[in-house]
């Protein structure tokens, strides 16, 4: 079977990897260059999209901001999964939230900018401090400011000016301002949908980011009362979403803790950077779920093998041979060409218990900068002592 992926960056790459023990031929077009690429060898295939459509038994996506027109060229074919509805949401959070009003799922109260008076009135209807975030084209904490006191409103609308003034009347640009919420930490969701609406969840995993991008991914293996809870409230916004969009393929959702109580900040149409620990930590990756899903195949089991954690490895040229000296460490590196802050790859890790994984976090960190590696050993110390 031949799958098209939207993107060829490294999720088209291990969406490949994991398509070709199923006999899932993963071919990727490069929405920039508009080249049909093979997503591990870059090699490059003489055929158009248009083609590739032709050629194709499934099209689906590695990223939310596909441009329309290629949409608009997929959709018709009837292979598109998830589908428009399902990508054009995830990569516009006014969309975004308008489903989650909808179906009544809780986020963080927000005002709708296209207009200084807006913001304005936001700042009156929701008080400081703000998290103001573009509605469209952002990710990885770009396009996001926060307004924390009120001498700084003039200043900041000025740089909001410039993106509201770079959209069109095809491609309005739009931002949100949402009320700051003082959450304990931050967790997400991932799960998959098949055609017939079977669904298979992972455990919920906590989240650290730095500076606005995710550094430390951690699923425990936890029996708690509460998290038993929190795994309910996940499942649950989980189910509404898909069942709302009619959704095939994996789709990650990112909550707020709010003492116990979760509320959405944002969903991807996609696999997920918070479920790269799923490559080692479960039999069946968050990879393969989706190839299954989209391909028509059974879904595969979303049970772990044990505590496990993912680090990213961001605007580094190579990862450390010595972090694979710990047992249940494994490396996955992309190819990419270094830049500062881009993500080149990741380290994956797991264990029988958390203490042994907070173990190998701590082992691993002497081998990783904490300037370039942020909190590996320290949260790794936290597992250890039961925190």
């Amino acid at each position: 079977m031949k799958i098209v992926v939207l993107g060829a960056g490294q999720l088209a790459r291990m969406m490949s990897l994991a398509g070709a023990p199923l006999d899932l031929n993963v071919v990727a077009y490069d929405v920039r260059s508009a080249r049909m690429v093979h997503p591990l060898t870059q090699e490059v295939f003489p055929w158009d999209l248009a083609q590739a459509i032709e050629k194709a038994d499934v099209i689906t996506a590695e990223f939310e901001h596909i441009p329309d027109p290629v949409l608009e060229a997929c959709s018709p074919s009837g292979k598109f999964c998830p589908g428009t509805t399902a990508i054009k949401t995830g990569g516009d959070r006014r969309l975004e939230k308008t489903l989650l009003d909808k179906l009544a799922i809780p986020c963080a109260p927000y005002q709708l900018i296209t207009a200084q008076e807006h913001l304005n009135q936001g700042i009156n209807q929701l008080g400081l401090p703000l998290v103001i975030k573009t509605c469209q084209a952002g990710y990885d904490g770009k396009g996001q400011w926060r307004l924390t006191a009120d001498s700084d409103r003039d200043q900041l609308w000025s740089q909001m000016q410039a993106f509201l003034a770079s959209g069109s009347v095809d491609t309005p640009r739009t931002i949100i301002a949402e009320k700051m919420i003082p959450f304990q930490r931050e967790v997400s969701v991932i799960g998959a949908r098949d055609r017939s609406g079977k669904v298979a969840i992972y455990p919920v995993t906590e989240n650290h980011h730095t500076n606005g991008v995710l550094t430390l991914s951690i699923a425990k293996k936890e029996a708690k009362k509460e998290a038993v809870d929190i795994q309910a409230q996940a499942e649950a916004a989980f189910f509404k979403l898909t069942s709302a969009m009619d959704y095939v393929g994996v789709l990650a959702i990112e909550f707020f803790d709010v003492q116990g109580k979760l509320m959405v900040n944002e969903i991807a149409p996609r696999v997920h950077n918070s479920g790269h620990w799923t490559q080692q930590g479960t039999l069946c990756s968050q990879f393969e779920n989706h190839l299954r899903a989209v391909a028509g195949l059974p879904l595969g089991t979303t049970r772990m093998l044990g505590p496990s954690a993912m680090v990213n490895v961001l605007g580094e040229t190579f990862i450390p041979t010595g972090v694979l000296m710990t047992p249940g460490v494994t490396s996955h590196w992309y190819g990419k060409a270094c830049r500062p802050g881009r993500k080149m790859g990741h380290i994956n890790i797991v264990a029988e218990n958390e203490k042994a994984l907070g173990e190998k976090l701590i082992a691993i960190a002497q081998y990783l900068p904490e300037e370039s590696y942020p909190g590996v050993a320290r949260h790794g110390q936290y597992l250890v002592e039961g925190v």
